[in-house]
């Protein structure tokens, strides 16, 4: 009688078994939805490797930021909607957040090197020029050019390496710039040597991509705002995406008020020294500048937002280019600008450039109508000493002097400020 029994209770099991798989073969959403602990095991966005640039790796800046994207510890704001879209691919920076424990989120820049466009018309014109086809692989393509040869056979990044791309950056190289560029590239280990022995072929094809296209996330890297330097903190790359630390760009302030408008001023002109005359003896010029070259965190703090039109010269070693080496062109030079552009001569370079271009583009747009006469009327006339200080080297400082001298009574101290709040308060500096 027992035997009878578990026989028939083996053979109830069994039934019951096929009948789920059954019904989990037929239904199975239904099934999943009936057990509430089931893991949500897919995204509810649509997440592509080609909107990061992933799919055009390693022609790319780095992954050293992808993980954080994939587990979405970096959203962009649209993110914060229900449906979770992402933004339009054609469009050179975005506004994101950031977070290391899921609880606390800081904003963050999300950025192109350049938009979307230039980089597939740069990626055309490498099929077309070195594979004599309209698509192509652009790794594989690159990786035949007799400069990336070159780069997969050195052991160190020379001067020689670097003639010819298009960057201020790279313009008058010194040795010493160069082995700061390798000893500090973040998009691999540290190894802190100024050889490249720790740069696998991929290392050096995404380090020499970047460089040609845009330095702007190499300044970041090997300029590190912890070091005090005015530049936003790299946070990592991923495809062709750059994240750094968020700043409002300087056109959003100039309708600030006038004490506002007069400490942005004085930090600008603080910046500009800074970068003439500083520990290492490098000299950082300035190629171009516009509203978004300068940008203000949320203490009040200015920084420089925009580095790519930013070149520097070793007061120590000076450019070890000639300057036919600076005129040679190859693919990697025609990535982002015309081949046929002529570069700027490192001798033509004369420490008040920034300072000019800053007077004769941001500060007049910053101050202008700001304050009472006659205080106004002063602050015109040395902006204006400034901006037609070209041939006048003396004349250029005594105007930016003057200029500061007559801001400085016109800021106040308050929480506004609190990238120097309240120590202000205590100290004769402000």
């Amino acid at each position: 009688m027992g035997h009878w029994i578990c026989c028939l209770c083996s053979r109830a099991a069994d039934s019951l078994m096929l009948l789920l798989v059954l019904a989990l073969s037929c239904k199975p959403s239904t099934a999943a939805s009936a057990s509430p602990s089931a893991p949500h095991s897919t995204s509810s966005y649509s997440f592509g490797r080609t909107f990061l640039g992933l799919d055009k790796c390693n022609a790319c800046i780095g992954t050293s930021i992808c993980k954080k994207f994939f587990k979405e510890e970096i959203r962009f704001d649209t993110w914060l909607s229900s449906h979770l879209k992402l933004p339009p691919s054609y469009l050179l920076s975005y506004s994101g957040n950031y977070t290391d424990d899921a609880k606390s989120w800081r904003v963050v820049d999300i950025t192109r090197l350049t938009s979307k466009y230039q980089h597939d018309r740069a990626d055309k014109r490498i099929c077309t020029s070195l594979m004599k086809t309209k698509t192509c692989s652009l790794e594989h393509a690159l990786r035949r050019t007799h400069r990336f040869q070159k780069w997969l056979r050195a052991k160190r990044l020379t001067p020689d390496l670097v003639q010819g791309l298009s960057s201020p950056l790279l313009r008058c190289p010194s040795q010493r710039l160069l082995d700061r560029i390798v000893r500090r590239y973040a998009e691999v280990p540290d190894a802190g040597s100024i050889y490249m022995d720790h740069l696998t072929d991929q290392d050096k094809l995404r380090l020499l991509y970047t460089l040609a296209v845009n330095s702007h996330p190499i300044l970041l890297q090997i300029f590190p705002d912890v070091e005090g330097w005015p530049f936003p903190r790299y946070l990592g790359s991923c495809g062709r995406l750059v994240v750094s630390a968020s700043t409002r760009p300087l056109r959003d302030f100039y309708g600030a008020a006038p004490e506002v408008a007069a400490d942005l001023a004085l930090q600008l002109l603080a910046v500009l020294r800074s970068m003439g005359n500083n520990d290492l003896n490098y000299f950082f010029y300035f190629t171009h500048v516009d509203a978004g070259t300068f940008g203000v965190f949320s203490n009040g703090h200015l920084f420089i937002r925009d580095a790519s039109m930013l070149g520097i010269i070793d007061k120590e070693e000076g450019s070890q280019l000639t300057d036919s080496q600076q005129e040679y062109k190859d693919i990697f030079s025609c990535l982002t600008v015309d081949c046929q552009s002529a570069l700027v001569s490192c001798n033509s370079i004369r420490e008040k450039h920034s300072l000019v271009l800053v007077c004769q583009e941001l500060l007049p747009k910053l101050l202008k109508g700001k304050f009472l006469q006659p205080m106004q009327e002063k602050i015109d006339s040395f902006l204006q000493h400034c901006a037609d200080g070209l041939t006048d080297d003396q004349g250029v400082n005594e105007a930016v002097t003057k200029l500061a001298e007559l801001l400085k009574p016109l800021r106040s101290c308050d929480s506004r400020f609190a990238y120097r709040y309240p120590d202000c308060k205590y100290s004769d500096k402000y």
